[in-house]
């Protein structure tokens, strides 16, 4: 009796408090995959592209290696400069914003309720439950809802230039690790056959690995990245030679 008494209980609570039901998005991790596969795309193309060039106009190991590591700390230093001040003016894009909303808060909250209350209205509901949504959430959190639903800001998507920054350079660096690690063990004659091969097997890596993570097709996005990869060490290449032959 107890058990069943207790099995009553357990629908009673399912029927009245049912499971949420939530579904996987890909969206929501392809931000930061795309930076950091960007990074080390960057990284790995840019790096092998100067190291191949160098080893092609014949120059000794050491001047290769010095090359690539040259070329990694630029890269980095680059990309993290790049990248803070970029995120820092939507940052401060933002900030602007969020400013002229909370002053709209302050002196026209009428205005800003009917604001609110259409663009509810705008995505489906009716007008009074449009403006009865838009009182419950003013009343708890009207900037958060504002900067939400009429600005599109939220926490997650908020800028946050340092954070871009340091995850820009430390993508460069572990993408350009991979040739100039190539250079430093590949033999000395070989040193532009290795390095180039080492690094498209990486970026066919890295192009598939962002397919996947973002729900592409694998093959396209390893071709696409191998293809301006090969491109880039290619034409590297065909100056090095050339210049290698003038010298």
């Amino acid at each position: 009796m107890q058990k069943l008494h207790n099995n009553l209980l357990d629908q009673k609570d399912t029927l009245i408090m049912p499971q949420i039901h939530r579904e996987p998005h890909r969206t929501r991790r392809s931000g930061w995959i795309r930076a950091a596969v960007l990074g080390a795309n960057d990284g790995t193309i840019s790096v092998a592209s100067l190291v191949v060039g160098v080893a092609a106009a014949g120059a000794p190991q050491g001047s290769i290696l010095l090359t690539g590591v040259a070329g990694l700390v630029a890269g980095a230093m680059s990309m993290a400069a790049g990248e803070y001040v970029s995120v820092q003016s939507q940052a401060d894009t933002q900030d602007a914003d969020i400013k002229t909303e909370k002053h709209g808060l302050e002196t026209e909250p009428e205005r800003e309720l009917a604001e609110l209350t259409s663009i509810y209205v705008s995505r489906g509901l009716d007008q009074p439950l449009a403006r009865l949504v838009a009182e419950r959430l003013m009343s708890s959190d009207a900037l958060g809802a504002h900067a939400r639903d009429e600005l599109g800001i939220t926490e997650n998507l908020r800028a946050r230039p340092i954070q871009a920054a340091l995850a820009s350079a430390i993508s460069f660096v572990a993408g350009a690790l991979i040739p100039i690690i190539a250079a430093l063990l590949a033999p000395s004659g070989l040193v532009a056959e290795v390095s180039s091969a080492t690094a498209l097997v990486a970026l066919i890596i890295l192009g598939g690995t962002a397919a996947y993570a973002g729900g592409s097709s694998i093959a396209k996005g390893a071709i696409r990245v191998a293809f301006w990869g090969a491109l880039a060490m290619g034409l590297t290449a065909g100056v090095g030679r050339l210049f290698g032959a003038v010298a």
